[in-house]
């Protein structure tokens, strides 16, 4: 099964999270994700994420010049991100349980019956 489609808008929700707890760069975002399990995941898929969330307002940028030297972008949360990370967090919840009850709950049901 390709997996893309429904990573993709988990993803969006996991970035916002991450990005709530603190201001952060792309490569720390990375590392919190592949520490979370998703370690199949490459720059050039997050950075996608990255700038659908700002274009959505749900992030704010800023290049700022880091500690090692280069300039790098400084991701945080705006209200309207907090917002929407929690509505997704919600709905996120009830899809679950809908499809785990459907997939899993539903089907050892039936075998008992």
């Amino acid at each position: 099964m390709d997996a893309t489609q429904l990573m993709k808008g988990i993803l969006e929700g996991c970035v916002l999270a991450i990005i709530e707890k603190e201001e952060t760069y792309g490569y720390q975002i990375l590392s919190a994700l592949e520490q979370g399990g998703f370690d199949s995941l490459s720059e050039g898929t997050l950075y996608p994420v990255l700038t659908r969330l700002d274009k959505n307002g749900y992030i704010s940028c800023r290049r700022a010049k880091s500690p090692l030297g280069p300039i790098r972008k400084y991701y945080s949360i705006t209200e309207e991100g907090r917002s929407y990370l929690q509505e997704f967090k919600e709905t996120y919840k009830q899809i679950t349980r809908q499809a785990n009850h459907i997939l899993f709950e539903h089907t050892q049901n039936n075998g008992k019956d």
